[in-house]
């Protein structure tokens, strides 16, 4: 996992502009750790900065290649980040064909398979990634994102080219990038659902998962080349359960492929356990067929003595302040002990305390790697602080995200009022307690942003996108509905969040779940299969069961854990009367000084959700103030 931007400029020799690009590469050296690099051309600067996971010495990058039939002159240049995870299989088609490799990186795969195929070449890519490709010989851009999404992309279009980064950091680092945050920008700012392509800063956008971009002296061109369709599913169930599974562990296995230390996340609920389960079987059939190495006695462990390495977080004070809720009823680490002791991990807890989360250091951490205020104010910090505690051990991590999105986890897909209502399934059950902690923001701002119509209007798009089967009404084109609004609109926060929290450490998390053949097939297993014991994920239960104790099998869906300490509350008022203090003139052309008034003011260990979220969101917005300096208007 990388990070990579650069400038296509047909009116500029960017070979004179090599420090404008080292700028906008020094702003990604957390995603890329280990080394950077530089490519220039007249019309073409190309910059990566490495974090190195597969062939340690020889995947350095921005990489270069003679172009077939081509002149010395004549190069495919590509800056590449993410993992192609079949990238073995196309190294053996591609050497069929042909072409000679110099390295045994991914990168090189995916750069000669470009010269092989052209932008047909994406079709083939299994994994997660975002590259730039420039091809010399037509003095062409090609960009390209994973059909989930996971890694980002983002690009300005410029009056004689275009910029494009991993993060929007790279292309503000940019003289032409506008730091400019409009009403438009910040509609998306304050709203809890993500809009696909929209990057909030004017004049910048986020590359469409499933797409790429061509640019050249013809202009900017995007093509899809992956979406969700619809399609009739004719497995019955045990064969459906069955083909999950078959996908499961070649996923899981694929996704352990690292030259460096890699773990997994475990929370004890079962999409974590389940990789767990998977991983640590694939470790023994490694084993069991020996693979060139040592054999152990031990069934836990491969052949050159690796177990499954896993990391879990919890708080100091959870012992005496956790409350159970509709969406929380019990604690994780019994159910990690379980998973622990049952798959036989080597496990290692992260526990935090409130006073590193309330560390106002750790807030702007945060807002720096997001480049931009969250929505999810303590979850971030806590993610945050269990990456970098992580990264002193591994390099490369699993996580369980889409699991929920995909097979149906969430309260929202259950709750007779959330699957009714004509809006996001989570604004129906959660929305009100957003719109409280949006008084936040003065009375005139709220009229003008309008929010509640945006998002009407957000809803109303993403529906009209919703693929459907002839004929398929009733139950189930309401759950595909639920099913779609989930993967493309709730999925890209998590999945965003994930990215940023973790490269800002230099540790790359891979998604198994976000497998695009998994996707496909699950998001259309009817309804009544995903839950046909009457339960959530009845599907992926059924799937991984054998490898899991029954009580983590039959656990309930428990989102990830936030503090409930008072003293985070405490902390939190003490920094916001700090900020009413200085009074930034940006922040308070925003926030309603009566409600942050109200909020400081009363007492922490009865301040309700909304409240906190609120004064999260503004020391979230003064920090964002203070390390960026935008332009805020209400235009």
């Amino acid at each position: 996992m990388c990070g990579i931007t650069g400038w296509v400029s047909f009116a500029h020799d960017l070979t004179h502009h090599r420090d404008t690009v080292d700028a906008m590469n020094t702003t990604l050296s957390c995603r890329g750790p280990d080394a950077n690099g530089v490519w220039t051309s007249p019309h073409a600067a190309l910059a990566h900065s490495r974090l190195a996971i597969i062939d340690l010495d020889g995947g350095r990058q921005p990489m270069a290649v003679r172009a077939p039939g081509g002149g010395p002159r004549d190069e495919l240049v590509i800056t590449y980040s993410g993992e192609v995870y079949n990238y073995r299989e196309l190294r053996e088609l591609l050497v069929g064909r042909g072409h000679a490799f110099t390295t045994r990186s991914d990168t090189e795969v995916v750069l000669r398979a470009y010269a092989e195929w052209g932008d047909a070449c994406v079709e083939k890519l299994n994994g997660m990634f975002a590259f730039a490709l420039w091809d010399s010989r037509a003095e062409r851009l090609l960009l390209v994102r994973d059909r989930a999404g996971v890694k980002p992309l983002f690009y300005v279009p410029t009056p004689d080219g275009i910029l494009f980064g991993s993060e929007p950091k790279s292309l503000l680092a940019h003289p032409e990038a506008d730091r400019t945050v409009d009403a438009a920008g910040l509609r998306e700012m304050f709203q809890f659902t993500r809009t696909p392509g929209e990057a909030v800063w004017r004049g910048m956008r986020e590359m469409l998962p499933g797409t790429y971009l061509v640019h050249d002296r013809s202009g900017q061109r995007t093509h899809t080349y992956w979406r969700l369709e619809a399609q009739e599913h004719t497995d019955d169930r045990d064969t459906t359960v069955a083909r999950v599974r078959e996908l499961l562990e070649d996923i899981a296995t694929r996704q352990m492929v690292a030259d460096v230390p890699r773990c997994l996340l475990l929370s004890g609920g079962l999409d974590s356990s389940a990789l767990a389960g998977l991983t640590a079987r694939g470790l023994r059939r490694e084993q069991s067929t020996g693979a060139g190495r040592e054999r152990s006695t031990d069934p836990r462990r491969d052949g050159s003595g690796e177990r499954v390495r896993t990391f879990s977080v919890d708080f100091a004070d959870s012992s005496t302040t956790f409350r159970t809720t509709e969406l929380r009823e019990t604690q994780d680490a019994p159910f990690i002990r379980e998973v622990v002791a049952h798959v036989g991990t080597d496990h290692h807890d992260i526990v935090l305390d409130s006073r590193a989360l309330a560390d106002p250091a750790v807030r702007r951490a945060t807002v720096r790697a997001r480049d931009l205020p969250g929505p999810h104010g303590d979850m971030d910090l806590s993610l945050h602080l269990l990456f970098r505690a992580v990264r002193e051990h591994s390099t490369v991590a699993l996580s369980g995200e889409a699991a929920d999105e995909l097979f149906g986890g969430y309260l929202w897909f259950h709750h007779p009022a959330a699957r009714a209502a004509e809006t996001f399934p989570w604004t129906a059950l959660f929305g009100e307690a957003e719109q409280r902690a949006l008084k936040l923001l003065r009375p005139e701002v709220r009229e003008r942003l309008r929010l509640a119509e945006y998002q009407a209007d957000r809803y109303a798009d993403a529906v009209a996108e919703v693929p459907r089967l002839p004929g398929e009404d009733g139950l189930e084109a309401r759950m595909r509905r639920i099913g779609y609004l989930n993967l493309t609109r709730w999925m890209p926060s998590l999945l965003e969040r994930k990215d940023r929290m973790s490269m800002a450490t230099g540790l790359e998390v891979r998604v198994p779940f976000c497998d695009h053949r998994l996707t496909e097939y699950v998001f259309n297993t009817p309804w009544s299969l995903k839950t046909f014991d009457g339960r959530e994920k009845s599907l992926l239960r059924a799937a991984v069961r054998d490898l899991l104790p029954a009580s983590v099998a039959d656990r309930k869906k428990a989102p990830y854990p936030s503090t409930q300490d008072p003293f985070y509350q405490q902390a939190l008022q003490q920094e916001a009367k700090q900020v009413a203090a200085e009074r930034n003139d940006t922040l308070f052309a925003m926030v309603d000084d009566g409600w942050l008034n109200r909020a400081v003011a009363m007492d922490p260990a009865a301040m309700d959700i909304s409240t906190r979220h609120g004064l999260e969101r503004v020391l979230e917005l003064s920090a964002w103030i203070d390390l960026y300096a935008p332009t805020v208007t209400l235009d």
